[in-house]
C-alpha cells in the first residue's frame, strides 16, 4: 500500500516557520507541537532563510563568503560611527 503523504498549505508553512523565527524554541519542539517531521520544518526554515538573505543559487562557499563580508561590513560601519562621535567630541573640546 502506497504511502500517503501530508500536503500543506502556503499559509500554514509561513505560521510555521514564523513560530521558529520569532521563539527561542528549536525546531524539533516546534514540529512537535505541529504534528510535523522536523526535517520538513528544517527543509521549510532553510528555504525562508535563503530567500530572506538572496542566497538562492549560491554555493555553500558563497555563501558563507556573504555571511562573513556581511557581518565585517557590520562591525566597520560600527567603528566610523564611534569615530565619527569621536572627533564630534574632539572638536568641541578644541572650540572650547
Amino acid at each position: 500500500m502506497p504511502e500517503m503523504r501530508r500536503k500543506f498549505d502556503q499559509e500554514f508553512k509561513e505560521g510555521a516557520v514564523r513560530l521558529v523565527r520569532e521563539s527561542s524554541k528549536p525546531i524539533a519542539q516546534i514540529a512537535r507541537d505541529l504534528g510535523i517531521n522536523a526535517g520538513t520544518l528544517g527543509n521549510w526554515v532553510d528555504k525562508d532563510r535563503a530567500e530572506r538573505e538572496g542566497t538562492d543559487g549560491l554555493s555553500k562557499d558563497d555563501v558563507a563568503e556573504l555571511k562573513r563580508l556581511r557581518a565585517e561590513n557590520a562591525e566597520l560601519r560600527m567603528e566610523r560611527d564611534v569615530l565619527k562621535r569621536s572627533v564630534v567630541l574632539w572638536v568641541k573640546e578644541a572650540t572650547k
